[in-house]
């Protein structure tokens, strides 16, 4: 007798219908064709235990399983309950009458129980799209596949469930979430806020400025002066996420199987701290079995990349083209994938070797030329795809030792939403284009282009300070910002004035 049911496989974030056709006929052997994976074929073993266990007979006759369609490599243990549901239901066992409309998935103990899977919300968005009637898999990933409306999502722990289900001798109860609702009510829960953060205000103002206008920062400065925990604080004041960001992000981290058990939509911005010691493929993604890498983890987020002159060089100039491109392809001999890497840059290092160049009360003992040769570890065209450029000065006794507050997050954070409610207006009607951090040299000069004032204050500035010419644009987007956070439709003098102080790498004496 012959069956079909469904599975998927998950390429890239996105998953592909897989058909699973079962055939018994006379004679002893298993054959499980359709590019299988080792843990595919793995899964004969496990079926066989699950089902002695639970009192039914794996079929004493020969099976034939075909994985269609047969060009893409099916990986994984998730094919387990798929393939043990169509071996019964083609030798009777199990009602084959309503089994082409569930998309089933899942991964057996050897007791029969559901293991968790990775990519359950894929799954449910492709269940959707091919208008399935439910969506069967294992409970603990039953919530985060209900996130997709117009599905009937049920979440079951034991195989007997599922056969029994099937024969109509039990009924399942779909699981779910009210998604807004809880989206909404997460969406506020921070660990770290700037008001636990004593003095350095100019260094919070820039983070304000990086936040609005979605651009890549860079904070210079000694050992202990709060670099590190003023990244952390970042998310606390970037605009909320919207459903359908979030939904991408869940996506992502569905796949690289980063959600908790029983966990719903991402609510918060993701922030990514990679050691130093990370390699490329962790970094960008791929692999023998393709993961997301860093980047993409931190999509809609922030990645950042502490004591970033000690990461690997070649780790750091993969990130030139995601930081343009905000996607990353990754082209191997048997796969292609792509994966969204939209994200905000945050780098933190010191200024030299011993950390205190520039310090106002300790001595730097390092000579210029290791000054020199310790900033040339980060490379000019990644320097250039950063904004902001920021100095910080460690906080002396008398701030750290005040009793007041500082400004809360939520009240930065109120400024940034208004001011990327600015940006979202202006490029409405221009594709890809969301924030100022994202504009290309046509659009600043439509958008961005200082009165005549600020373009000789502008020019004095190059001259003065030696600024390259990469320096130009981005001090022009950065003032974009800090004008929509003055709520002003010009970009002006000392918007100008503010922007430029942004630059202080870029300076040709900076390190003499």
């Amino acid at each position: 007798m012959l069956v079909k049911l469904f599975g998927a496989a998950v390429q890239g974030i996105d998953a592909t219908i897989v058909t699973i056709e079962v055939n018994s006929s006379r004679g002893i052997k298993f054959y499980l064709v359709g590019l299988p994976d080792s843990a595919v074929k793995e899964s004969h073993e496990r079926i066989v235990s699950a089902l002695q266990v639970n009192g039914y007979k794996f079929p004493t006759c020969q099976i034939v399983v075909n994985m269609a369609p047969a060009d893409i490599k099916k990986e994984g243990s998730a094919y387990d309950l798929p393939l043990a549901i169509g071996i019964l239901a083609a030798t009777g066992t199990v009602s084959a009458e309503k089994l082409g409309r569930y998309l089933i998935i899942g991964e057996l103990s050897l007791d029969g129980s559901l293991q968790p899977i990775k990519g359950a919300l894929p799954i449910a968005i492709a269940a959707r799209q091919q208008e399935f009637d439910g969506f069967i898999l294992p409970k603990q990933n039953a919530r985060e596949a209900a996130v997709v409306n117009n599905l009937n999502v049920y979440g079951v722990e034991n195989i007997t469930e599922v056969i029994e289900f099937f024969n109509g001798t039990r009924n399942l109860t779909p699981t779910i979430v009210n998604t807004r609702e809880e989206f909404y009510n997460s969406q506020t829960s921070f660990p770290f806020d700037f008001a636990d953060v004593k003095g350095q205000e100019n260094v919070k103002r820039a983070l304000e400025v990086a936040a609005a206008g979605g651009h890549n920062l860079i904070m210079v400065g000694a050992p202990g002066s709060g670099k590190s925990m003023m990244a952390k604080c970042l998310p606390s004041i970037l605009p909320p996420l919207s459903l359908s960001e979030s939904l991408e992000t869940t996506k992502i981290h569905s796949v690289a199987g980063k959600l908790g058990r029983d966990s719903s939509l991402i609510a918060v911005r993701p922030f990514r701290s990679p050691h130093h010691t990370i390699s490329q493929v962790a970094m960008v993604g791929g692999g023998s079995t393709p993961q997301p890498g860093e980047i993409s983890l931190a999509h809609n987020g922030v990645l950042f990349l502490d004591e970033l002159p000690e990461f690997n060089r070649s780790v750091l100039e993969v990130l030139r083209q995601p930081l343009e491109d905000r996607h990353i392809t990754i082209s191997r001999s048997r796969y292609t994938l792509d994966y969204p890497a939209s994200f905000t840059l945050i780098a933190s290092m010191n200024p030299c070797p011993c950390g205190y160049y520039n310090h106002p009360t300790r001595h730097c003992v390092c000579s210029t030329g290791q000054v020199q040769k310790y900033l040339n570890k980060i490379s000019g065209p990644l320097l250039d795809r950063i904004d902001i450029q920021v100095e910080i000065i460690p906080v002396p006794f008398e701030k750290l030792a005040e009793k007041g507050t500082s400004e809360s997050s939520a009240a930065i954070r109120e400024r940034v939403i208004q001011a990327r409610q600015v940006q979202a207006a202006r490029f409405a009607d221009i594709p890809g284009v969301h924030c100022n951090a994202q504009m290309s040299s046509r659009l600043l000069h439509q958008f961005a282009l200082p009165d005549t004032h600020g373009l000789n204050l502008l020019r004095n500035a190059m001259e003065r300070f030696n600024l390259s010419a990469r320096a130009y644009d981005r001090i022009l987007k950065v003032a974009r910002t800090i004008a929509d956070l003055d709520h002003s439709e010009q970009v002006l003098p000392h918007h100008i004035a503010e922007a430029i102080s942004y630059r202080n790498l870029d300076r040709e004496n900076w390190a003499e």
